[in-house]
């Protein structure tokens, strides 16, 4: 491609609303723009990559035996209704009505769709195990959209399906994917964990996330050198060992505690540790308050209590001081577990149960009650683990010290079981010809997100750094000055030559400043560099690689297709040269 001829609008400046790297690179290089808040055209350098991905992905889909279709993004609303996830899936979906009132949404995900795909096609255990795929645009109404293509409400996503006679078939179902998920990524060059997630939404009793580790990464991980041990933090287990059981019951004492509303005031007023108090949040679930009780030196995993309640995170929030002072009888900042109006839900984590003599808000405004024990003095529902994991924390597996990382969440895999094919009635029938449903799994790879994952890999204060297999293009040859007739000349001649070989080119023959043609291909980040300057009528040229730009050689232009094609092997992709 001659840049002269190419829409590369390219900017000297940051946008306001870029937050990190590949956010800031994709819009600064050229690659996409934002139309609104959360969704992007994918501009032709930018395009060219993501066909990279998809094409990577696509090759590693096929091996592994799955087939590739695709299904419209428009799905009815008694779909979703079949399974629960109209109302649960929440105020992400993108809902809309047809000319005659019928309601559809957006897919923000297929389950429903491709199981009813196959309920009136697939009827015997013989046409099992099967597995499809599609790579299609996903909608989800994000309600704060961020990071570029690592958040956004549009997004292109390849989503895959396998239906399973038995859970023995869909396990080997879900290591087959998880195989094939490691070949993509590390194709992409990627450095990423695979760990537990949790399933929310999509259900089932098994999930993992392939996490691209990233600084700014959204997502969290504990993970463990010590053995395999690696989770979300949302699903990572708390070992928690400040346990004091065996210390003496003391007698319950009211304290007045004027103004002292928070766990770090309560450490300066009583001068003792974090440990020694009992943190209660407060939530509101639609009208019916719940209490939450964990100790007061760790914070409250949100997602481990709403699976705990069995609700989506959008059916409940903070309560307010109004619901605060009906149930305690205080203002916000003095609730505790004794005295609560009749009714109320307590919940309490396992740990608050072994600790004794703990500090406790009074229910009672600047009051908090001293030496406060479970079973004696109040009880609650107790759940195993409510806790957020912090770095330091012992590894639930082997015991050694647990570490933490952020990363990009780029794929992920689900045992979902049979609740998407007995919610559709989807069913064949197996050996003895009686009918059962299909055990199933999902999975996913986000296509525009791992394309951000790779900048956020591959990136330096100049620019983007593409691997050769994602570049948008493989070689860039930059013209120094396009009007010096013999620079224009040997620019062509490697441009052509290149070309016959099957080496995709961009050849900067634009008439612009030297400096502007360098900025530029600093910061889209093509591969291989070649630049034709002022011993262009000695046919030499200089030569370079974008990782390494420093490392520059002059070279005899017959010498260029032998360091080329070096590169091409280096990255294993010699086979897609065409050697004439």
């Amino acid at each position: 491609m001659r840049m002269s001829k190419m829409y590369m609008p390219t900017l000297k400046e940051t946008p306001s609303e870029a937050e990190i790297a590949s956010h800031k690179l994709l819009l600064r290089a050229g690659m996409i723009r934002q139309l609104v808040s959360g969704v992007y055209s994918y501009l032709p350098l930018g395009y060219r990559v993501i066909k990279k991905v998809e094409d990577i992905v696509r090759e590693e889909m096929d091996r592994a035996g799955s087939q590739e279709l695709l299904m419209s993004a428009i799905q009815p609303k008694e779909l979703w209704e079949a399974t629960g996830r109209w109302d649960d899936f929440g105020p992400e979906m993108w809902k809309l009505k047809d000319r005659h009132e019928r309601e559809f949404c957006l897919g923000p995900t297929h389950e429903e769709y491709f199981t009813d795909l196959i309920k009136n096609e697939v009827k015997s255990y013989k046409q099992l195990p099967l597995n499809l795929y599609q790579i299609q645009t996903k909608y989800r109404d994000e309600k704060r959209p961020r990071f570029g293509l690592i958040r956004s409400r549009e997004f292109i996503m390849k989503d895959a399906y396998s239906f399973d006679k038995d859970p023995e078939g869909m396990a080997q179902s879900y290591q087959v994917m998880w195989d094939a998920y490691d070949r993509v990524f590390t194709r992409l060059k990627l450095n990423y964990k695979v760990v537990q997630g949790d399933t929310g939404a999509m259900g089932g009793r098994l999930s993992h996330e392939f996490m691209a580790l990233a600084d700014d990464g959204e997502g969290v991980i504990a993970y463990c050198d010590s053995c395999d041990y690696a989770a979300t933090d949302e699903k990572a287990q708390v070992v928690y060992e400040n346990i004091n059981d065996g210390e003496e019951m003391l007698p319950m004492e009211k304290v007045h505690t004027p103004k002292v509303t928070t766990i770090d005031d309560l450490v300066d007023f009583f001068k003792m540790e974090r440990s020694k108090f009992g943190k209660v949040i407060v939530y509101n679930l639609q009208g019916t308050p719940i209490v939450v009780m964990i100790p007061g030196d760790r914070e409250l995993n949100e997602t481990k209590l709403f699976n705990y309640l069995g609700v989506p995170s959008h059916d409940i929030e903070m309560a307010d001081e109004e619901m605060i002072l009906d149930i305690s009888g205080a203002q916000k900042g003095f609730t505790g577990p004794i005295g609560l109006k009749e009714g109320t839900r307590l919940i309490v984590d396992s740990r608050i149960t072994k600790m004794k003599n703990l500090i406790v808000g009074g229910n009672e405004t600047d009051y908090h009650i001293k030496n406060v024990n479970y079973g004696r003095d109040f009880e609650g529902e107790v759940v195993d683990d409510l806790l957020m994991f912090e770095e330091g924390d012992r590894c639930p597996k082997c015991g050694d010290e647990l570490k933490m990382a952020r990363g990009i969440e780029v794929g992920n895999i689900f045992q979902l079981g049979t609740k998407y094919s007995e919610g559709i009635n989807a069913k064949f029938l197996d050996e003895n010809g009686k009918e059962q449903v299909f055990y199933m799994g999902s999975y996913g790879i986000g296509v525009t997100r791992t394309v951000a994952a790779i900048i956020e890999q591959n990136h330096d204060e100049n620019g983007i750094i593409w691997p050769l297999n994602t570049a948008p293009y493989h070689v860039i040859i930059t013209v120094v000055n396009a009007k010096n007739e013999e620079q224009l000349k040997l620019g062509e001649r490697l441009y052509k030559m290149l070309q016959e070989h099957n080496i995709e080119v961009l050849l900067d023959d634009r008439n612009e400043r030297a400096g502007v043609k360098f900025n530029d291909r600093d910061l889209i980040g093509i591969p291989i560099r070649i630049t034709v300057g002022k011993k262009a009528s000695e046919e030499i040229v200089e030569y370079s690689l974008r990782r390494t730009m420093d490392n520059r050689i002059e070279v005899k232009v017959e010498e260029i297709l032998d360091l080329v094609k070096e590169e091409f092997q280096k990255a294993g992709l010699e086979e897609k040269i065409i050697h004439l």
